[in-house]
């Protein structure tokens, strides 16, 4: 879809700082992650909701978020991980994605879903090394 930010995304027409893809999917750290090494999942043809995934969209999905979440436990130690997906009215980018978050104990989740007001400063060279972590990570699994 033309004006779809998930397509611009998802398809590196914007800047995204990619950790994982297939011919499916495209994996990049959130702009503004709840924690280090907080993964956006997303397809790259447009759909919006869930019940609109292919077969093959959705085992992608599914794998990438077997893959990543397996070096985000290597990683980062978290003491969980949750994944996660809002559909319908809570889905900012009008684009399906999946979230895949470490998360660490005495952590509210429900902050995660409250909107920030002001502007945030994004922390790029942060991100950056992320990216490579996550990025060397994967490969250390080999044909997982």
């Amino acid at each position: 879809m033309k004006d779809c930010i998930g397509c611009m995304l998802a398809n590196k027409k914007e800047a995204v700082h990619v950790v994982y893809e297939d011919e499916h999917v495209c994996c990049f750290l959130d702009h503004l992650p709840y924690n280090e090494g907080h993964v956006l999942i997303v397809p790259k043809k447009h759909v919006r909701y869930f019940y609109e995934l292919d077969d093959d969209t959705s085992n992608a999905i599914m794998y990438a978020a077997k893959v990543i979440s397996k070096v985000i436990k290597m990683l980062y130690e978290p003491d969980g991980i949750t994944i996660c997906q809002n559909g319908g009215k809570f889905d900012e980018l009008t684009h399906f994605h999946m979230h895949v978050v470490p998360r660490y104990e005495g952590q509210n989740f429900a902050e995660f879903f409250e909107e920030e007001e002001g502007e945030l400063l994004i922390d790029q060279v942060r991100l950056t090394n992320s990216k490579r972590k996550i990025i060397e990570g994967i490969a250390t699994l080999g044909n997982y």
